[in-house]
């Protein structure tokens, strides 16, 4: 309901009731009436005509992208089946929640540039891509093998979940509807409810589409006598309006709508928004070959001192990290380098046309493990590491020790420093 309107007339009432007596009071109060009803009819106006020139220009420019995908594939028939911007009269909670619409070409994270999440990416792609993209590949089966009403990713932080849902949007081309938990926070009675019903309206006008809600559990946890009134209204509506996507449209054909979320506290969110996720996928620490992979993507356009960098060592000490966990430690081993050319050229820095960045050394494996490096876990795995091929070497040089060779010593070059302790081979002293 409009609040600044019945706000004024419940003032005005109530001088109307109080001083009933007194017709200039009386005359006063509906001059206040008057006067108070134009100037907050509606304090927030200029805000949603401008909320709503930028949902119109953001949609514009997701069709625009729509429809050139379109004239690639040269598939005039798929017109229908894609939204047209003239066609959409968003009222003022849609436009809200069209400015959290993202298109799938301003997404710069695709499948490719993740590492180690092949099979979840595979079954992502048969179970929601298609589905969702080309209905017709399942229409033998009728909705049997439509896309499921709600995905859920789940594991620990920094393993990619929000990334791997960045990557399915762009991937599908589905209109990303990114719900942020304040864009249904509202101070109004009721409004929160509304916005709610906005995100599901715009949702079959945009479809297919894919409304995606990070740490879900934050928005949709488990119920609770304690919970606030507004807050069990709002899950209902929700939980309501989600069920409506598996009832059949004017076409007789199932919503292409996926709510998609992301947690690292499954166990908090309701059993009812739950079983409304049919499909999920936990989405754990990357294990060895997915460490490497996600390294080799990292450090892809980086300079690397061949020499003196062991990435087989780095797959190791990594054991335990997250991928967020290694990016990071990534960004502070790279930034050693410049750090110490900083250092030694500060003559240079007055003027940025004298700075050479190729005079900038290449990556080293010892850059992860300065002073600054790349956290506990990491820090922790280089000193096992260390100990365990000290040990080794230790161990080697005795058995091997002979008067003719000579006694083994520990190694100094960069290049076997790092190495497997399996493949270290005594050498004699010349």
């Amino acid at each position: 309901h409009d609040f600044p309107i019945s706000l004024s007339r419940h003032v005005t009432d109530r001088f109307s009731f109080l001083f009933l007596s007194s017709p200039q009071v009386a005359t006063g109060a509906y001059a206040f009436r008057q006067i108070l009803s134009t100037v907050i009819t509606d304090p927030d106006k200029e805000k949603h005509e401008q909320a709503l020139q930028r949902a119109k220009a953001h949609l514009e420019h997701l069709h625009k992208n729509k429809s050139g995908q379109r004239a690639i594939e040269g598939n005039g028939a798929g017109d229908a089946k894609h939204f047209r911007v003239e066609d959409l009269a968003l009222n003022e909670y849609e436009t809200v929640i069209a400015l959290d619409v993202v298109s799938p070409d301003d997404i710069p994270v695709g499948f490719a540039n993740i590492g180690g999440l092949d099979d979840i990416i595979e079954e992502l792609k048969e179970s929601v891509i298609y589905p969702l993209t080309m209905p017709q590949l399942y229409s033998h089966a009728g909705p049997l093998l439509s896309a499921p009403s709600g995905v859920l990713l789940y594991g620990p932080p920094g393993c990619g979940k929000t990334m791997l849902a960045k990557a399915l949007a762009k991937e599908s081309g589905a209109s990303f509807i990114n719900l942020h938990i304040s864009t249904l926070t509202e101070k109004w009675y009721g409004d929160s409810n509304k916005l709610v019903r906005a995100v599901f309206s715009l949702a079959r006008k945009m479809q297919p589409a894919i409304i995606f809600i990070d740490e879900i559990d934050a928005v949709l946890r488990t119920r609770a006598s304690s919970d606030h009134e507004a807050s069990g209204m709002v899950k209902a509506e929700f939980m309501a309006l989600w069920d409506g996507l598996v009832s059949a449209s004017s076409s007789g054909q199932p919503a292409r709508i996926v709510v998609l979320g992301a947690t690292n506290r499954m166990h908090d969110i309701d059993e009812a928004i739950l079983r409304r996720m049919p499909k999920k996928f936990p989405v754990p620490l990357p294990a060895k070959d997915q460490r490497r992979r996600i390294l080799q993507l990292v450090l892809a356009n980086a300079k690397i001192d061949d020499e003196a960098f062991s990435m087989e060592y780095l797959v190791r000490v990594t054991s335990g990290m997250s991928g967020s966990d290694i990016k990071e430690a990534c960004r502070d081993a790279a930034m050693v380098p410049v750090r110490e050319f900083l250092r030694d050229n500060k003559n240079m820095l007055a003027s940025a046309e004298q700075i050479d960045p190729t005079k900038i050394r290449g990556l080293r494996t010892e850059d992860f493990f300065g002073r600054r490096g790349g956290g506990q876990i990491l820090m922790k795995n280089h000193a096992a590491e260390m100990e365990k091929l000290r040990k080794a070497l230790k161990a080697k040089s005795v058995a091997s020790a002979a008067p003719e060779a000579g006694v083994v010593t520990e190694k100094t070059e960069h290049s076997s420093e790092y190495e497997d302790v399996d493949e270290l081979e005594p050498e004699p002293v010349s």
